[in-house]
């Protein structure tokens, strides 16, 4: 059997190409049992158990230390739980872990940094360092049994990162498919068999397809992405899934030389108001989490002369920027079809809310007609295909907040019902 080595793709014969993930020179020769097969294949005896009398699960949390990441994973961390810390590389994963986790008994397995290297940054965070044992071990086997054997077992493992380990069960190199789902399996298990919290750090680029982490979702009980632009100060936490808690709150961190320090002004992705007006800028507010927090959203329309007219978003989904254009082309007979459009969310984050619909669809009106926006006008609220404004997701919650912060205007489906409502108001 020929199986490659990047996405577990197998064929009875060697290709040289791969037809699952596209890379050459994969496919790598493997024994179908005998005594070539290296895994020892055991019949495991089908148990049953009735679910009334299964012992009760320990949900009682470790807390942190750091409010906003515990606000991320529910209170804090659960013992056996498996969490899954992805963001792109130089982002502040291992700042964040080290500064999370040094009140507990930690055992840190680095394939990436050195003892002294981690030891130098700990002490730049201020962190305890008696806390923390290292361990520069990258196989798995070597890892599993180790932790196993260990009298005194570590309040919480961080294994940083996962890329790094291999087993010896896989014939594939570190951080391939194969290796990364066969780690993933082994770590999980462990966790539950000895009710250890265990966080492994995984590298994705900024949009997030680097097969491996996406593909670990499934396994682990709860995924975090850290992201944000390493040219800004500001980060974002964010649970895309979390078994023992919501995955509707963020935490807002803002890098400092002496590391992370949380955030909880709801002003601070758009720094002081004012009335300044100015074209193609407009403030969205939108919940995350149990919080309101305010967006700076900029649009730039400039006349095109390709064929093709370009459409470059950042911070907001590209799908959404479009369906906004097809709308407003429609209902306000904006001729976007001209137009090379951009657009950004100030700060380098990504906001996911259909409440700002409302705000991104004002900026572009506004750059398009050349019309000033005052920072001091708030707009939230989710525009569907017909054109009309629909309630955001407690939207009683962002008046009281902007009313709070002394924001002058606030344009929502109370006073807007329609996108042709929105122009003539911005007119």
């Amino acid at each position: 059997m020929y199986i490659c080595s990047e996405c577990g793709e197998g064929s009875t014969k060697w290709l040289g190409k791969c037809p699952s993930c596209g890379n050459w020179n994969t496919f790598v020769k493997h024994e179908m049992g005998g005594k070539g097969s290296k895994r020892k294949k055991t019949r495991v005896s089908f148990a049953t158990e009735r679910l009334s009398k299964a012992k009760e699960l320990d949900t009682m949390r470790m807390p942190t230390g750091m409010p906003e990441f515990d606000r991320v994973l529910g209170g804090g961390l659960v013992k056996g739980e498996v969490v899954l810390l992805s963001g792109p590389p130089g982002i502040g994963k291992s700042t964040l872990l080290l500064q999370g986790i040094h009140k507990h008994t930690t055992l840190y397995i680095s394939g990436e940094e050195s003892s002294a290297q981690v030891k130098h940054r700990a002490q730049r965070l201020g962190v305890d360092l008696a806390s923390i044992v290292f361990s520069e071990t990258t196989q798995l086997e070597s890892i599993v049994q180790g932790i196993a054997e260990l009298q005194n077992k570590p309040d919480v493992v961080v294994v940083d990162s996962i890329q790094t380990i291999y087993s010896l069960d896989v014939e594939s190199t570190p951080g391939s498919l194969a290796q990364i789902r066969e780690v993933c399996n082994q770590l999980t298990q462990l966790a539950k068999k000895h009710h250890i919290p265990i966080i492994i750090v995984g590298h994705v680029t900024k949009d997030g397809d680097v097969a491996g982490p996406k593909t670990l979702e499934h396994i682990v009980d709860a995924v975090l992405t850290f992201e944000g632009e390493r040219v800004s100060h500001l980060r974002v936490l964010r649970a895309k899934k979390n078994r023992f808690g919501s995955t509707d709150e963020i935490g807002v961190f803002e890098m400092k030389k002496d590391g992370l320090q949380p955030v909880a002004d709801p002003l601070a992705f758009i720094g002081e108001t004012g009335d300044i007006k100015t074209a193609g800028r407009a403030v969205v507010g939108i919940m995350e989490g149990q919080r309101p927090f305010f967006f700076e959203v900029q649009a730039l329309a400039v006349q095109s002369n390709l064929a093709v007219p370009r459409r470059v978003v950042k911070g907001v989904h590209y799908n959404k920027v479009l369906l906004l254009l097809a709308v407003l082309q429609k209902h306000v007979r904006l001729k976007f079809g001209m137009y090379d459009v951009y657009v950004n969310v100030v700060g380098g984050v990504d906001v996911k809310s259909p409440a700002a619909d409302l705000g991104i669809a004002a900026a572009l009106i506004s750059s398009v007609k050349d019309i000033p926006l005052a920072r001091s006008t708030v707009f939230t609220g989710e525009i569907g295909l017909l054109g009309e404004v629909r309630k955001g997701f407690r939207q009683g919650k962002i008046e009281q907040e902007a009313k709070r912060l002394k924001f002058k205007t606030m344009l929502s489906a109370q006073n807007v019902s329609s996108v042709k409502d929105l122009m003539k108001k911005l007119q």
